[in-house]
């Protein structure tokens, strides 16, 4: 066998090549990772709010030994607790053997994703027809919210306090709705504005009927029979309405994408692949060296804003309730913390090239993502990693053979884009964005690779376990 060349002895020295993992992964791994997502698939479909996805969190840790997190309780090294914010987020640890003032390690995640959310008062009647008026959530292409089938999730509240969950749409049975759009032969007008304007946010309204109620001396005779229905089921009236919190998500299910079954295709993806990945990465560790504080947040697709996002301060006093026993301030323990804010990065699209560049671009099959930093414009609103801290990730990955990338969200001044990094990095925390390429962003319907997906798992999995 001839020697290698100096050149290619010194390319494989000094230049740094990423590969796809389908061309080195052996097929016991694949399967594994395979596997892995026939789990995450089943979670996807089941958690497809906020609400649901701590639901299913909640299920998950309570078949692992966690239990409500007690504040007036000093934990032992091994002990598993659970902190559930208003059902909405949600904040797991697994405490460690190394004292508690030598920091935890975080790893944040967040439960969210762009939707349609009922107004307060979202019933009305138009031309024999009946439709809930919405206001979308998060950033979304409006013209993907129509002609597509949508269910209904969420809770109301009554006015004697009892708590009505509603599911609609998801089961064979059930009927679905929809946002209506033009015929092509009659959108001549609606053709010529603008993309972010070919469906405006006060178009965006559910078609839930057509039959009237059957009553001559009466008008808005469908509303009526609506509300007639909703009351025989629920028991509500109108007014309840009011006090719900009701979110209108694509009815379809999340499948496999591709002949060779190597895609996943499904709503929710940002960022509950990540939550999902984070869970069953924290799971594998039963006691860490360091604490293990895992973090489900709400509302980061609208700023984090709110007493369950992450620019409120329920992690902040988590970490000092934990502490208080030990007799260490909350912000020791921070000061000492390091954290992967476990997020999502946008997958190349060799449709729309342009609009990476492509030395800087994460890629399907190629890993988990690394992202140094968010933000737009000159790095504008984002934390970023030090030079210290990313170093020290990457050794992690690479002892743990987690095969990984390094990514920017778009071009210089065309992409950017936020993630809870800053927040938590606001509390004196290193850290940095990690997480998995999705294709279709923020689109009712997103695509991750499989491959992709089992090596987020398996970085959380290492960070879970380092020292």
């Amino acid at each position: 066998m001839s020697e290698k060349s100096l050149g290619k002895q010194l390319k494989e020295t000094l230049i740094m090549e990423n590969k796809n993992i389908g061309e080195t992964i052996d097929e016991k791994e694949l399967q594994k990772a395979f596997e892995f997502c026939d789990g995450y698939k089943t979670f996807l479909n089941a958690a497809k709010t906020e609400r649901e996805a701590v639901d299913q969190i909640v299920k998950i840790l309570e078949q692992h030994g966690f239990q409500p997190f007690d504040k007036n309780q000093t934990y032992q090294a091994g002990d598993k607790v659970y902190l559930n914010n208003r059902g909405k987020a949600l904040i797991m640890a697994t405490i460690g053997t190394q004292p508690i003032e030598q920091g935890v390690h975080l790893v944040a995640s967040h439960i969210d994703a762009p939707r349609l959310d009922l107004k307060p008062r979202p019933l009305f009647e138009e031309s024999q027809l009946a439709f809930f008026k919405t206001h979308y959530y998060g950033g979304i292409k409006k013209y993907q919210w129509t002609a597509i089938p949508l269910s209904l999730h969420g809770v109301i509240v009554k006015k004697d306090g009892t708590k009505i969950e509603v599911n609609i749409g998801e089961s064979a049975e059930d009927p679905v709705f929809c946002v209506t759009d033009l015929l092509p032969h009659l959108a001549a007008d609606q053709m010529k504005r603008s993309l972010p304007e070919a469906v405006k946010g006060e178009e965006l309204t559910i078609l839930i009927g057509s039959l009237p109620f059957k009553d001559d001396d009466i008008s808005e005779k469908v509303k009526l029979n609506i509300m007639s229905l909703l009351n025989q089921k629920y028991g509500i009236v109108e007014g309840d309405f009011i006090t719900a919190e009701l979110e209108a998500v694509p009815a379809f299910p999340v499948q496999d994408i591709g002949f060779d079954r190597s895609l996943i295709g499904g709503y929710g993806q940002d960022d509950r692949v990540c939550a999902y990945t984070s869970l069953m990465g924290a799971l594998t560790c039963d006691k860490p060296s360091k604490t293990l504080v895992t973090i489900f947040a709400d509302k980061e697709e609208t700023g984090s804003d709110g007493n369950t996002g992450l620019h409120a301060s329920y992690l902040k006093y988590f970490i000092a309730d934990l502490a208080k026993p030990y007799h260490v301030d909350g912000r020791t323990v921070l000061s000492h913390s390091q954290c992967l804010s476990a997020d999502v990065n946008a997958a190349f699209d060799p449709k729309y090239p342009d609009v990476h560049e492509k030395n800087n671009a994460a890629y399907i099959n190629y890993g988990v993502t690394l992202t140094k930093y968010t933000g737009s414009r000159g790095k504008g609103g984002t934390s970023d990693a030090s030079a210290e801290f990313v170093a020290k990730v990457c050794n992690i990955l690479d002892k743990h053979q987690v095969v990984w990338q390094i990514a920017e969200l778009g071009k210089v001044d065309q992409g950017g884009g936020g993630t809870v990094a800053q927040y938590i990095a606001n509390l004196d925390v290193d850290v940095i964005d990690i997480g998995v390429p999705v294709l279709s962003m923020h689109a009712p319907y997103e695509v991750t690779s499989k491959l992709d997906v089992y090596m987020t798992y398996k970085a959380f999995e290492a960070f879970a376990k380092d020292e």
